[in-house]
């Protein structure tokens, strides 16, 4: 299994060279005040790929860090209830002991 992640992981990096090398064009972006900037298109779309991805990476790592905290609160609740309503052990009752009367019996 870790080889074909491992080999998933090396064909995506191959695709991406491919793709980089064969697009590797100056793309004119639009500024503020009429300025221009030139910038490669490779580079472009990572930059758009990571504005989108990190914040959303951000926001479900936060959600996950919440809950895992609250999950750990609700834990820690249930064991306290537990301690305190746990009913103490009942004490064990030893039987009377049987008597066995070995005097012989008169046949009258």
């Amino acid at each position: 299994m870790q080889f074909l992640k491992i080999l998933f992981w090396c064909l995506l990096a191959f695709i991406a060279a491919v793709f980089t090398l064969g697009n590797w064009t100056s793309v004119p972006i639009k500024l503020w005040g009429g300025m221009e900037a030139l910038v490669n298109l490779p580079l472009l779309l990572l930059l758009t790929f990571l504005a989108g991805l990190v914040p959303t990476l951000l926001w479900h790592s936060t959600l996950r860090w919440r809950l895992r905290n609250r999950l750990a609160a609700a834990e820690r609740a249930l064991h306290d209830l537990r301690v305190t309503v746990a009913p103490t052990p009942a004490p064990t009752l030893r039987p009377d002991p049987v008597v066995i009367d070995a005097r012989p019996v008169d046949p009258a």
